[in-house]
């Protein structure tokens, strides 16, 4: 008689707690964007206005991508957390190149650049804990 492990449970929990700290990181850089627009921070980035649900929409999709990254290193790579931070980190410090050189005010650009460290924050620690070491 031979068992098979079946691996579905372990992908739907790193699917679930995905999504679910995706979701949560898209609230949190929307109240961040919020708050600091309130206390007179522009959103503003090449006189046009960044709506402020645009940041939940943009950290749900990075995040999503995120996950998918994830997913593929779970099935792929030898040591998929480590992968999975190191390649997050590197994505999340070149995600704030764009931020840093924009045409923006310096403090419009580090709100962006905030926003990015708490979704990664948020994020990263989350899918990588699903991830076998």
């Amino acid at each position: 008689m031979t068992t098979t492990t079946v691996q579905v449970p372990a992908i739907r929990s790193l699917l679930l707690a995905g999504v679910a700290a995706a979701a949560v990181a898209s609230v949190a850089t929307t109240a961040v964007a919020a708050a600091g627009h309130a206390a007179g921070i522009s959103l503003d980035m090449a006189g046009e206005p960044i709506p402020v649900l645009g940041f939940a929409m943009l950290t749900a999709v990075f995040s999503l991508i995120g996950l998918g990254i994830a997913a593929l290193l779970r099935r792929f790579a030898r040591h998929p957390r480590v992968a999975f931070v190191r390649v997050t980190v590197a994505l999340t410090a070149l995600s704030l190149v764009p931020d840093a050189i924009a045409d923006a005010a310096t403090s419009t650009k580090a709100l962006l650049m905030l926003t990015h460290l708490i979704a990664a924050a948020i994020v990263i620690p989350v899918v990588a804990r699903r991830l076998s070491a």
